[in-house]
């Protein structure tokens, strides 16, 4: 049964500030009253959909990476090369607003803070919602000589910390758009940093 307007509503109010507030704060620092005060939401009504800070916190990234797997599984599925489809997949994750770009950074800040099962949980929708669309994309290159064939999974953590790279503070200032960053990256990965002209290194 689909809940109805308010309660949908009031969830989707308390995920955005949930979003904003732990990005902006370790997980510890985070607090239920400050999450109902970013929303003008009293605690019973957080409570009511949430049982506590690790559900509303965990909610938060099984939607954040669900949405990520279901845009980069475009790439995927797009006719084209192996440049022209990671070229889509980097484009479409660059092109999020700054906040969703940065959620999936939290798996790994955040990760030790929860039991085994949970973890284990959150590194398999991580990996299935980009290195692995990634590793599908490195596969078919490497099937169609596009690419030199090695082991994919390394290749597809290669590329993801290329891009991930174009996210720091530092990089915002060398790389300040998109179309800089996308540049920057399948460059590298694709050409290396060789001078075209230079002569054998070894």
């Amino acid at each position: 049964m689909t809940p109805p307007p308010t309660t949908q509503s009031t969830s989707k109010r308390l995920l955005l500030a949930a979003q904003e507030l732990f990005l902006e704060r370790n997980y510890a620092d985070v607090t239920m009253d400050q999450i109902c005060a970013a929303t003008d939401v009293t605690k019973g009504a957080l409570y009511h959909h949430f049982s506590g800070k690790e559900d509303l916190y965990l909610a938060m990234l099984h939607q954040d990476l669900a949405a990520k797997r279901e845009l980069f599984a475009q790439a995927v599925a797009l006719e084209g090369s192996c440049k022209q489809r990671l070229h889509k997949l980097t484009d479409d994750f660059l092109s999020l607003p700054s906040v969703n770009r940065g959620l999936i950074t939290l798996v790994r800040r955040d990760i030790n803070i929860f039991p085994q099962e949970v973890r284990a949980e959150l590194v398999r929708l991580y990996q299935s919602a980009l290195p692995e669309q990634v590793q599908a994309i490195l596969e078919d290159g490497m099937a169609a000589g596009e690419i030199v064939r090695t082991d994919s999974r390394l290749l597809s953590w290669e590329f993801v910390a290329l891009v991930e790279v174009t996210l720091s503070p530092y990089a915002e200032q060398v790389l300040p758009t998109v179309e800089s960053k996308l540049n920057h990256v399948l460059d590298v990965f694709f050409q290396g940093a060789v001078a075209p002209n230079s002569k054998n290194l070894s």
